[in-house]
């Protein structure tokens, strides 16, 4: 793909600039020369023939917009003269055959993962501290002081500086020399080797401003997706505080796992403040029972185990004009290998499937799913224009700059993460993955609130792609970051974990690149390597209150 522009399929007629092409410049489209009106920017797109307003504009064979103004051919599609149009879309038409990709390469190939009873697997070995309310979060705060440094989970950092020996030189009378020579820094992985606990990867706490308040079905909702966090193979166990008095009750809670794991062996701990003697005494169980739980967490090592027992989430944020071209397509061809092989992929973010809703509907095995796709499409939708808005909304200024300028156009690219594989079951908000091949699962189009919830509903790995950059990771999941482009990065190779930007250049195929996901994906499972949001402490975690987020 290393030309200066590209048709992305033979029904569109705008087309890809790959590289910044000057006003006057001749190309050449499937035998026809157009000479280009003006400069047009790198990631943005160009008229393949004359356009009178109301004319259909399509990219990745799908309507993305409608002219508003007369455009020549060889003239930049920008915001003022298209507008954001999608086609629309009814219950399933067709019937769906799928061509499964070679997977003789990963056949027979395993990850070293944490074996549950329950018949999950593991990429990562966490407990968790939950507050049942955000009249808890500030004791949560104390227990994150009390247990994380201490027990060598220091990971909202790559290193840390041992201040305490430059103390204790000091005591000693070291001299200036001794002093400056006295080594004070350990890396992440020097931090991780001193852990107590060296099978169990960290503990997290899960603060939220939900649990009272609002509505009974927030804290409904609520519960239910923290019994997914529970539920999740990363995960031993859990440490849970309630004030005692919320919304969001321990028997809510009690009830939400259950409906997931009717048989549940994995330790939870509940502990009430309002029946406690004090505060002080309150904290003091907590951290003890936390505590014994990591004791019991640490007596689990990893084993292999096949690759069908990876639920891999696909997300996209800070998406640019390469995102669908060759990040989500690549992540689209690992998502079909991946099912090839029996595993699960999800793919979320429904205000970013606008416009290619029928493909999908075509692609459900159920005629169950597909309306249940269809309804909650329409129902969400709807919410969003009864609030005076829309999914022609969904694309962030930073979208717009870099060339995503209709949300159909955004959605086209950012649905490409799911692959061509069937769609074998839809899933409402933290509703749970239990069937093998792709899944979608319904999460608003924002960035956190959408990698909450896919890893609330059992994705024990996530992939994320951007074209702008996004630190965005998880405190149960591993989330791996995937540059569109080389430039983003070379510059952030601090947050990025995979380059996809050589398909861009040439250097790969979206098949090339696509088998070197599934192999990083399966390093980062097995304990291997950490992904750099892991490094880096990023634990963001927003649950979604089910309102028109876009």
């Amino acid at each position: 793909m290393s030309k200066n522009y590209i048709q992305l399929d033979v029904k569109d007629n705008i087309i890809v600039a790959i590289t910044a092409l000057s006003k006057g410049t001749v190309v050449t489209i499937a035998g026809k020369q157009i000479v280009l009106q003006q400069d047009i920017k790198q990631k943005h797109k160009f008229a393949l023939h004359d356009f009178n307003p109301t004319d259909k504009i399509f990219m990745y064979g799908v309507l993305i917009g409608k002219a508003t103004t007369t455009i020549k051919a060889g003239s930049a599609i920008t915001t003022e003269n298209i507008k954001h149009t999608s086609s629309d879309f009814a219950n399933k038409k067709e019937e769906f055959v799928w061509s499964a990709p070679d997977i003789s390469k990963f056949k027979n190939k395993t990850f070293n993962g944490y074996h549950r009873k329950d018949g999950k697997v593991g990429t990562a070995n966490y407990w968790l501290v939950i507050p049942l309310t955000f009249c808890e979060n500030r004791n949560i705060d104390v227990l994150e002081a009390a247990l994380t440094e201490k027990l060598g989970y220091q990971t909202k950092k790559d290193f840390a500086v041992d201040t305490d020996a430059l103390i204790k030189q000091y005591k000693s009378g070291a001299s200036k020399d001794a002093i400056l020579n006295t080594p004070i820094i350990t890396t992440h992985e020097e931090m991780a080797k001193n852990r107590v606990f060296t099978n169990v990867d960290g503990i997290k706490f899960l603060k939220h401003n939900g649990g009272c308040g609002g509505i009974r079905q927030d804290s409904e909702t609520l519960c239910k997706l923290l019994a997914g966090y529970i539920c999740n193979p990363n995960v031993a166990g859990a440490t849970i505080l309630s004030l005692g008095c919320q919304n969001a009750q321990i028997s809510m809670l009690q009830d939400a796992i259950l409906s997931i794991d009717p048989i549940t062996t994995k330790p939870v701990h509940y502990l009430e403040q309002q029946r406690s003697l004090s505060e002080r005494k309150f904290i003091e169980e907590a951290v003890k029972h936390t505590f014994l739980g990591l004791i019991e967490a640490n007596k689990i090592t990893r084993k292999p185990a096949p690759l069908s027992k990876l639920v891999l989430g696909l997300e996209c944020g800070g998406s640019d004009g390469f995102s669908g071209i060759s990040a989500n397509p690549a992540l689209g061809y690992a998502s079909d290998l991946l099912v090839a092989l029996g595993g699960s992929p999800v793919l979320a973010e429904f205000p970013e499937l606008n416009g290619v809703e029928q493909e999908i509907i075509n692609r459900c095995v159920t005629e169950e799913d597909s309306k249940k796709f269809y309804n909650l499409m329409r129902a969400y939708a709807a919410a969003a224009v009864a609030v005076g808005s829309g999914f022609e909304n969904n694309p962030s200024p930073g979208n717009i700059k870099d060339g995503l300028i209709t949300d159909a156009m955004k959605s086209a690219g950012a649905a490409k993460k799911g692959g061509t594989s069937p769609v074998v079951s839809v899933l409402d908000y933290t509703e749970q993955v239990t069937k093998p091949g792709l899944n979608l699962l319904c999460t608003p189009g924002n960035d956190v609130e959408s990698t909450t919830g896919l890893v609330g509903s059992g994705c024990n790995v996530v992939v994320f792609t951007t074209g702008l950059g996004t630190p965005t990771g998880n405190p149960v999941a591993p989330v791996l970051k995937m540059s569109s482009n080389t430039s983003l990065y070379q510059r952030m190779q601090d947050i990025i974990d995979i380059n996809a930007g050589t398909v861009i250049s040439g250097e790969d195929t979206i098949e090339t690149m696509g088998e070197k996901i599934l192999e990083h994906i399966i390093k980062v499972a097995s304990g291997e390597l950490a992904s750099k949001a892991v490094i880096h402490g990023n634990n963001d975690f927003i649950p979604w209150k089910r309102g028109v987020s876009l």
